[in-house]
């Protein structure tokens, strides 16, 4: 297995700022830069691997994926916000309701309410080239599958991407690494079958998607009917037009043990199955364990090695994109149960 990973991502890291990293009030920031650099370690301990940094495919594949007026936002709204009266980081104090306004504001603070569905996204210095760099993980990895390098390729991404669609970002996530991968492997003739096992839906990666029939999107998550995003994720949202029957949602209640879940991811394998995939990804993420601060499942370290040795049965080429997880005691262990399991070890 090789795992990508790119060093100066701790660039990026909204919990530098005391009012935001508050661990009680609104704006709890849980994505930091030790998650990734506690899985790194942990993948280096356990000798799972080299470890290798991310080649550069350029602006395009991202542009295949994202509106260009957010991505512009992304790479020019830090300098702009910077010449407003506000002070860093930069949130949304408005949002677009789109299905009433139909019209984009020229203001930057009207963009970044446009383009931002929460607050848990902020605009700082480095989170353009971060997020650029997190996407390229992701192709690297992809690549590298494809190339018959390896049949499994980790891209431990930060910032981490299933939220962000075409034109919306949030949820600690600004590119969606894993649909920025999987559409680079649909350009190259493949099949594509994503499995996001992240505790919250994969709202972008399905919107992404809906409407395709290349890629098939199959989601463990908990309920959002009481869950965020709230929005997204519910079993009757099936694809749209050439979509239709190409989208899966499995939402599960609150307090969701391993047997449950094993049954249910075995049910969303069959569908993987059925699509018949040249690739495999794997949207991974770690706070489906029980205790992780933004979850509330109760599967264990055992339960990532059942589900990674559920994934190796498809006996298919499998790329692995970092989502989740921030519980950073277990964190380490957790990911690599994971990994011992896709490897069969």
């Amino acid at each position: 297995m090789h795992t990508f990973y790119y060093a100066d991502h701790e660039r990026h890291n909204p919990a530098q700022f005391s009012q935001y990293a508050s661990t009680g009030g609104r704006y709890s920031y849980l994505e930091l830069p030790e998650r990734v650099k506690i899985i790194r370690d942990a993948v280096r301990a356990a000798q799972l691997g080299p470890i290798i940094s991310p080649g550069d495919f350029g602006i395009e594949p991202i542009g295949e994926i994202h509106d260009y007026g957010m991505l512009n936002l992304l790479q020019s709204g830090y300098r702009l916000l910077r010449e407003t009266t506000l002070n860093p980081p930069y949130v949304p104090d408005t949002f677009s309701v789109r299905t009433y306004s139909k019209h984009v504001p020229r203001s930057v603070l009207g963009l970044l309410g446009y383009y931002a569905f929460d607050t848990y996204a902020p605009i700082l210095e480095h989170t353009w080239s971060v997020a650029y760099w997190s996407a390229q993980t992701a192709i690297s990895a992809a690549a590298l599958v494809l190339a018959g390098s390896d049949r499994i390729a980790y891209a431990l991404c930060r910032p981490p991407g299933h939220h962000a669609s075409v034109s919306l970002f949030g949820g600690y996530c600004y590119l969606n690494n894993a649909a920025i991968a999987a559409n680079w492997l649909v350009q190259q003739g493949q099949r594509v079958a994503i499995v996001d096992i992240d505790y919250h839906h994969g709202n972008g990666t399905q919107s992404i998607f809906y409407n395709r029939s290349d890629v098939l999107f199959c989601s463990l998550h908990a309920d959002p009917f009481n869950e965020y995003p709230y929005y997204w994720g519910y079993a009757d949202e099936y694809g749209e037009g050439a979509g239709q029957n190409h989208n899966f949602n499995f939402p599960l209640p609150r307090g969701t043990q391993e047997a449950q879940y094993l049954r249910t991811l075995e049910q969303a394998l069959t569908k993987v199955r059925l699509f018949v995939p040249d690739v495999v990804m794997v949207s991974l993420g770690l706070d489906v364990v029980e205790g992780d601060p933004d979850g509330g499942f109760r599967l264990v370290t055992s339960s990532l090695a059942a589900i990674g040795a559920m994934l190796r049965e498809l006996d298919l080429p499998v790329v692995v994109v970092q989502e989740g997880g921030y519980r950073l005691d277990v964190l380490g262990e957790s990911a690599v149960a994971f990994f011992q399991g896709l490897l069969g070890r």
